[in-house]
C-alpha cells in the first residue's frame, strides 16, 4: 500500500494520448462501506452530506494534498480524541472498532480515494 499512497493512475489512450486519473488509494470499498455501517459512523457521517460530523467526501478533500493525512486519518478514527459538534458541546470520537489494522487502512484509503468535497 505504502508504493500506492501519492500515485496517479495512468490510461494510456494511444500514441501520445496519457490520461491521468486522480489520486488513487487501493481500497475495497464494499468492505469499508461495511466497517463504517458496523461502527455506525453514519450516525454522524455521511459520504455526501455533514450531520454532526463532516461529509466524508469533505474529508478527503481536507486531507487531500497533505503527505501525513493516512497517519492522521488513522490516529483520528482509532485515538477516540476530542471531536466538537455543531452545538458546541464535545465528546470522545468514538473509536472505530476493526478485526485488523488492515481494515482501518482500507477505511481510510477509501474515504481518501472519495471524489468531490469541500475544504472547510
Amino acid at each position: 500500500m505504502d508504493a500506492m499512497r501519492g500515485a496517479r493512475r495512468l490510461l494510456w489512450l494511444g500514441p501520445g494520448v496519457v490520461l491521468m486519473a486522480g489520486p488513487c488509494w487501493a481500497h475495497d470499498a464494499d468492505a469499508a462501506e461495511k466497517l463504517v455501517e458496523e461502527n455506525k459512523c453514519n450516525k454522524c457521517h455521511t459520504v455526501e452530506r455533514k450531520k454532526d460530523g463532516p461529509a466524508f467526501r469533505d474529508i478527503a478533500a481536507k486531507y487531500r494534498d497533505e503527505t501525513d493525512a493516512e497517519d492522521k486519518l488513522t490516529h483520528h478514527v482509532t485515538a477516540g480524541e476530542m471531536v466538537k459538534f455543531p452545538d458546541g458541546h464535545q465528546e470522545k470520537h468514538k473509536k472505530v472498532k476493526a478485526a485488523s489494522p488492515e481494515e482501518t487502512k482500507n477505511l481510510v484509503a477509501w474515504i481518501r480515494a472519495l471524489p468531490g468535497g469541500t475544504k472547510y
